[in-house]
C-alpha cells in the first residue's frame, strides 16, 4: 500500500516527460505527498493539482456526519465497486512518482522504506479522479498485489506503468485498462531508512 510518496522533478520536467500541457501555473507542491495533501496529475493530457484521496464521510455515534477522510488507494480487485467504477470507466489519470514509501518496524517505531524504479528517476502510476464537493478535483492511487523487493514491505503496492502504456491506460477501454493492474515485472529498488513514519491524515485503501 502507499500512504506517502515522493515527487521531486520540476513541473516543466513532469509537462514535458509526460508530454503534456502544463496547466499547474503557480500551484506549488510538495515533494513529498500525504494522503489529503495536493499533488500533481496528468489527466486529459494536462498537467494539473489535485488533492490526493477520494473523500468519505462516515458517521457519528449519533449518526452525524464526521469530517471526510481521504481514501487514496483503491485496489484493484474493487475497481468494480460503486465507489471507484465511474472513475475508473470514465477518468483514469497517470500520477508522476519518483518514490514512494511503506512504513516498517515496530508499533510507535515505524521507519520509512522508499520503493523506486532503478531504471528510471521519473515514473507513472495508475490513477483514476473526480471532481467532489469537499475538496474539487481529487484522485487516487490503484493497488495490486506486491512484488519483488516491494513484498517485503507490503501485500500491495502501486500500479506502475511502462511509458508505451499510458496511452492504453488513460485512453484505453475499462478492460484494457484493467489487463495493466498487474504486478510489475521490471526491477525495484528498496532503501530502508532510519528516517521516523509519519501517517498524517492517512486514510488508506478501499
Amino acid at each position: 500500500m502507499c500512504n506517502l510518496y515522493r515527487m521531486t522533478k520540476n513541473k516543466n520536467e513532469v509537462a514535458a516527460w509526460f508530454d503534456a500541457i502544463n496547466d499547474l501555473g503557480g500551484a506549488n507542491t510538495a515533494d513529498e505527498v500525504f494522503p489529503g495533501y495536493p499533488g500533481a496529475v496528468v489527466a486529459d493530457g494536462r498537467l494539473m493539482q489535485m488533492s490526493w484521496g477520494f473523500p468519505l464521510v462516515l458517521k457519528g455515534k449519533s449518526g452525524q456526519p464526521l469530517k471526510p477522510k481521504p481514501v487514496n488507494n483503491a485496489r484493484t480487485d474493487k475497481l468494480d465497486s460503486a465507489f471507484w467504477r465511474a472513475s475508473f470507466e470514465q477518468r483514469r489519470c497517470l500520477i508522476p512518482v519518483t518514490a514512494w514509501a511503506e512504513a516498517e518496524g515496530p508499533s510507535g517505531g515505524k521507519t520509512r522504506s522508499w520503493l523506486s524504479r532503478p531504471d528510471a528517476e521519473l515514473f507513472a502510476v495508475a490513477g483514476i479522479w473526480r471532481d467532489t464537493d469537499e475538496w474539487g478535483k481529487c484522485y487516487s492511487m490503484v493497488m495490486t498485489d506486491a512484488c519483488g523487493v516491494a513484498a517485503q514491505c507490503h501485500t500491495r503496492m502501486p500500479v506502475l506503468l511502462q511509458r508505451a502504456d499510458h496511452g492504453r491506460w488513460t485512453g484505453g477501454t475499462p478492460d484494457e485498462a484493467h489487463a495493466l493492474c498487474r504486478p510489475w515485472e521490471g526491477e525495484l529498488a528498496l532503501d530502508r531508512t532510519r528516517e521516523p513514519w509519519s501517517g498524517r491524515g492517512q486514510m488508506g485503501l478501499l
